[in-house]
């Protein structure tokens, strides 16, 4: 029985889920407020390619939460940010679009790319976006930040976001990295 499994499983390897690394990110000082330098690594499995060549457009969101600690009670939580990157492929023009959504901007950049690889170049060194104003920090405190960046399931189509959620060639993101930011 034990070796009739071993073959089994020789003959399906497992598909594990795709994994973000943050491989950098820093807060960095701008005249009114603090921006986010980050990059990520990671790689599409195959499904997740094909789905963007069959038209399913992928969305990865990067998300920023700022929390000061207390010693008196529970950490504040100061400050939380979002930025959703589209990446789709045109059939028409045989290219492919990146898109950028950020609430807190009032504009959204789009930029279209010959290959996948240099639409994805930029969810994986995305440009410097304000997180937080300076005027929200209190200068002089540390600040714990929490990053991490997973494709974004919720903004596929409804009939696509049942079959995501159970397979797991769908499942991509980082763990939340953490690291402490001192306001000037």
């Amino acid at each position: 029985m034990l070796t009739a499994l071993l073959g089994l499983a020789l003959l399906h390897p497992a598909v594990q889920a795709a994994e973000v690394d943050v491989q950098h990110a820093q807060l960095e000082s701008s005249d009114d407020n603090y921006r986010l330098a980050a990059s990520f690594s990671f790689e599409l499995n195959r499904g997740l390619e094909d789905a963007v060549l069959r038209g399913i457009a992928l969305y990865f969101t990067t998300d920023v939460e700022l929390t000061r600690r207390r010693w008196y009670w529970l950490d504040e939580k100061t400050q939380t940010a979002t930025q959703t990157v589209r990446v789709s492929y045109n059939l028409l023009t045989r290219q492919y679009n990146a898109a950028v959504y950020n609430p807190t901007s009032t504009g959204r950049m789009q930029q279209s790319f010959a290959t996948l690889d240099e639409a994805l170049a930029l969810v994986r060194r995305p440009s410097r976006w304000v997180v937080v104003e300076k005027a929200q920090l209190k200068s002089g405190e540390n600040y714990q930040v929490a990053l991490r960046m997973r494709l974004d399931l919720t903004q596929l189509p409804k009939p696509f976001q049942v079959n995501a959620i159970n397979n797991s060639d769908w499942r991509l993101s980082s763990d939340w990295k953490h690291f402490t930011f001192r306001a000037d």
